[in-house]
């Protein structure tokens, strides 16, 4: 598929479960698309970029080793993507990677993700966390920012201090995936 044919593909896209699960499946059966998939997410003041980022996150639930060869296109963007609806499933991805990582500890995973990658997503994650960014994106960043203390020992007293100092001002649903991340901090 070229750029122009998946870019005109995403234009039919809806929020919907199931046009995002079509045209994730579409693209899961030609992993080479992946990398154009990215480029059209990541030109981040396109509105399109939203739906192209829906369907990365799709693939990655169900095929997150077609997102490794694009690993560094990936950590290196994440950071400039800015539309609510784009943040929060690039959120969940970095989530997904981190459980990969971290939880199941999936040895392709872990050959994918080097520690510069690890530490980009740290940084994204913790932008996200105290930015002005919806619960959901926030939600999956206190996941993945708990995760990745197991291997970098500052994120905990960090993550620790921003949520504290936010927990008064949160949202109910921020309050709740607070306590909780709270409680599995060391």
């Amino acid at each position: 598929m070229t750029y122009i044919e998946l870019y005109n593909a995403l234009i039919n896209v809806d929020h919907s479960r199931t046009k995002r699960m079509e045209m994730s499946k579409l693209l899961a059966s030609r992993p080479s698309n992946v990398a154009t998939l990215m480029e059209i997410a990541f030109q981040v003041y396109d509105p399109v970029s939203c739906k192209a980022s829906w369907v990365l996150e799709f693939m990655a639930k169900e095929h997150l080793n077609h997102l490794f060869p694009s690993m560094d296109t990936f950590v290196h963007h994440i950071g400039y993507v800015h539309f609510d609806s784009a943040v929060r499933p690039m959120a969940k991805i970095c989530e997904v990677l981190m459980k990969s990582y971290f939880q199941s500890k999936d040895q392709e995973t872990r050959d994918a993700l080097n520690e510069e990658h690890l530490e980009s997503i740290t940084s994204t994650c913790f932008d996200w966390l105290i930015g002005n960014h919806k619960v959901a994106a926030q939600a999956y960043a206190m996941t993945s920012l708990l995760l990745l203390g197991r291997k970098f020992d500052w994120i905990h007293p960090e993550l620790r201090s921003i949520l504290e100092k936010n927990y008064p001002d949160g949202s109910a649903a921020y309050k709740a995936r607070a306590r909780m991340t709270l409680a599995k901090l060391p």
